[in-house]
């Protein structure tokens, strides 16, 4: 049937909640004796509609027959992508090694499988995801990509400096001469890069790979720490002890970066009990104290030397009953400042030889009732706000030499945080601790700066249109955020203060007074604007 008159009754019908749209599907369906439409079906109807007419897209009508909202309800629309198969120089047994993957990885896995597709190649892989979230409905012009494949500093460099330009390029829809021009491109271009991940092992990061990350354009480090019982390290051949964990944590942390930590509960050793304190450590310890964490309990896979322990019967894998025990008292411990990303690796059952195969473990613990005062349990997402709802909240913590300002706009009952940003100040300006003067010979332009090593308004994408105008997005939060964290760095003798900045937000900077210093923007502050501080 010609969809074109049930188009013409949705445009005319403003439709403003997803209520609204159910009772017009319903209506739909009775009206023209059609099965209930599908909103992807009434998605596609409606484009081609329009399109026809010359007409601009309409952002609430398309906001609300987006398919899986979830996917850009933390304000920005994540790509994976994975690098080709390449040695690894862990020798860790419980990692699966299966030949045509990336080491660690199984090409059952989501995101593994759609890689493997495209032959890893990350232009196919980043066009492909741009694709698929544009049909759906989900803007793009907000990108957080993430690059997956294990030790992403063992790769040879120029396979680094070519990925990564591959992707730009893939966002760009068109290809540079060379990374700096495709960077340089993404900053006024549709689909931007506003923040990049990678993941590598505390042991290979240097002052000098991290240079060498800032030029890529990498914002964020997932580092794989699984347990700060030193036993279990060496037992599980990890390779490296808490201490090279806590160099490689103060390095990322003195430069900006924002700092993702992968830990596994039920290692070999490991029992709830020590667990628990992993996890407390993790948290207490100024030598660590992440701010995003994944879980991923330990599960016997065929393609791991845990395996061959496994069957000897030298090792078993916490039970579903163990872990949903568990789980709950990890969460509670988790601060304000932290997001706890996951729970559980998304391995399909079929892999797992041994150990729990629920992936679902958040939601069944949420039905439970359990949740946190993690950042992901709070995020507004689809909520709405407005200036007299939202009040400045202000965590402080000491880590790595230096003082750590998590400063949010969240309703008065701490349940739904619509904003924040990370600030953090070193505790003498122009000295610090050991691995903060190693790096003011590789990035001078950091000595003597405060850091803000994060910025995130949370709430769906979505342009603005009567009904929507108190879309967290649209409240001038961020701005709001800044002018605090560059008052609370005069106040504390800082003249400078240098923001790690994805690529395709500096223009977001550059617009309230930072320029482009090597990789960082960077802002001359001086004396304290007290007139101008948000009341608490």
């Amino acid at each position: 049937m010609d969809l074109a008159p049930v188009i013409k009754k949705l445009i005319a019908a403003n439709l403003e909640t997803p209520d609204d749209l159910a009772r017009f599907k319903r209506w739909v369906a009775k009206k023209f004796s059609l099965t209930l439409p599908s909103h992807h079906t009434l998605l596609q109807a409606y484009r081609q509609f329009i399109h026809q007419q010359g007409r601009p897209e309409d952002p609430v009508i398309i906001a609300l027959l987006r398919r899986r909202k979830i996917r850009t309800l933390s304000g920005v629309a994540v790509i994976t992508v994975l690098t080709k198969p390449y040695p690894c120089p862990g020798q860790c047994i419980y990692c699966p090694a299966e030949a045509r993957m990336p080491k660690s990885y199984l090409a059952s896995e989501p995101a593994a499988q759609r890689a493997l597709s495209h032959h890893f190649d990350p232009f196919r892989q980043v066009q492909a995801r741009l694709r698929t979230l544009q049909a759906n409905g989900h803007p793009t012009d907000k990108i957080e990509l993430i690059i997956l494949g294990g030790t992403w500093s063992a790769y040879l460099k120029r396979y680094q400096a070519w990925f990564v330009k591959r992707c730009f390029d893939a966002a760009n829809e068109k290809n540079e001469p060379s990374l700096a021009d495709a960077q340089k491109r993404n900053e006024k271009t549709d689909n931007r890069i506003i923040g990049l991940t990678i993941e590598t092992r505390p042991d290979f990061v240097t002052a000098e790979e991290i240079v060498r990350l800032r030029e890529l354009g990498v914002t964020r480090v997932q580092i794989g720490v699984q347990t700060t019982d030193e036993k279990i390290l060496k037992y599980i051949k990890r390779g490296h002890d808490l201490a090279t964990v806590s160099r490689a944590t103060a390095l990322l942390r003195n430069a900006g970066f924002k700092i993702n930590y992968h830990l596994m509960p039920g290692l070999p050793g490991a029992t709830p009990a020590k667990d628990v304190r992993v996890f407390r450590r993790v948290f207490t310890d100024e030598r660590f104290k992440p701010d995003y964490l994944k879980l991923y309990p330990t599960v016997v896979l065929k393609h791991s030397p845990l395996y061959r322990l496994w069957q000897r019967k030298k090792y078993r894998p916490y039970t579903e009953k163990q872990l949903l025990s568990l789980i709950p008292k990890l969460k509670a411990l988790v601060p304000r400042w932290v997001r706890l990303e996951r729970l559980v690796r998304d391995i399909p059952g079929p892999d797992i030889a041994a150990g729990s195969t629920v992936t679902n473990l958040r939601q069944v613990l949420h039905e439970r009732g359990v949740v946190c005062h993690c950042i992901r349990c709070r995020e507004a997402r689809a909520a709405q706000a407005n200036s007299t709802q939202a009040k400045l909240w202000t965590e402080k913590y000491s880590a790595a030499g230096g003082t750590e300002y998590f400063i949010s706009f969240e309703d008065r009952a701490r349940k739904r945080l619509y904003a924040f940003i990370r600030l953090r100040l070193p505790d003498v300006p122009c000295a610090g601790g050991d691995a903060q003067l190693r790096l003011h010979k590789p990035l001078p332009v950091l000595r003597g700066a405060a850091l803000i090593r994060e910025l995130h308004t949370y709430g769906q994408m979505l342009p603005l249109r009567r009904g929507h105008e108190r879309a967290v997005q649209h409240l001038g939060f961020g701005k709001r955020l800044m002018r605090e964290a560059e008052n609370l760095a005069k106040e504390h003798g800082y003249k400078r203060i240098a923001v790690i900045s994805g690529i395709g937000v500096r223009g977001y900077y550059r617009k309230l007074g930072y320029r482009l210093q090597e990789t960082y923007m960077v802002k001359n502050i001086r004396l304290p604007d007290s007139s101008r501080r948000i009341p608490k």
